[in-house]
């Protein structure tokens, strides 16, 4: 145990910046990661990426990121950005599919953290990282250790909406409903989203490849 001697300096706290879309999740994360034991202070909150680059108190230690901003940024681009201030990038998304998972760490993301684990798991992962040391959930864990292809089709965030929606078995119409565009536009996601995954190996050319697949990433409950 390391004692603490009469005038020396109190331990450093960890600087956190966390970038999601979510105002409400950023408020929650926010005053859960800054409790007083946690030794960690939240130096960013911001909505988008270019908002933590204009930030006075970037960079700092650890970056807690979404996955899938809306600014067709690819995310290897802003991990490889942060990483050249020093700081360490811990991935989240509601998205727990393989190749999400993959691809973030690959992309040099210390952590993936799932939105439905616990604050609890997104803390041990930041102290995780701050002492260089990956910590990943069972969830996270599967993902990576699993017989599934290792490969990152490079979806963007409405591609992989669409796809997901679509897979679930709505409609063309019901899908523009639920994204509020027009029904040509999903079919351009989805198109695209299909031709990116081919040209990684994987034909989601049918309906049923498609709910195939949707159902061993997880995107969707077999029936």
């Amino acid at each position: 145990m390391t004692r603490m001697t009469l005038g020396a300096p109190a331990p450093a706290r960890l600087r956190v910046a966390i970038v999601d879309d979510h105002q409400l999740l950023l408020d929650g994360l926010s005053a859960r990661l800054a409790k007083s034991r946690s030794g960690i202070d939240v130096a960013v909150t911001t909505t988008s990426w270019r908002g933590l680059l204009a930030s006075e108190g970037f960079p700092t230690d650890i970056v807690v990121m979404d996955l899938n901003l809306e600014d067709d940024i690819p995310i290897g681009v802003k991990i490889r950005a942060i990483s050249a201030t020093g700081a360490k990038t811990i991935v989240i998304s509601r998205h727990a599919d393989t190749a999400s998972i993959r691809g973030a760490i690959r992309a040099g993301a210390i952590a993936f953290v799932p939105k439905s684990e616990s604050a609890a798991e997104l803390l041990e992962a930041i102290r995780a990282a701050a002492v260089d040391r990956q910590r990943h959930s069972p969830v996270v864990q599967r993902a990576l250790t699993d017989g599934a292809t290792d490969v990152d089709p490079g979806l963007g965030r409405q591609e992989m909406r669409a796809l997901v929606l679509y897979a679930a078995g709505r409609s063309i119409r019901q899908v523009a409903d639920d994204m509020e565009t027009t029904q040509e536009t999903v079919k351009s996601y989805i198109k695209r989203a299909r031709r990116k995954y081919l040209a990684v190996g994987i034909d989601l050319g049918s309906k049923l490849l498609l709910r195939r697949h949707a159902v061993r990433q997880g995107w969707i409950t077999p029936e």
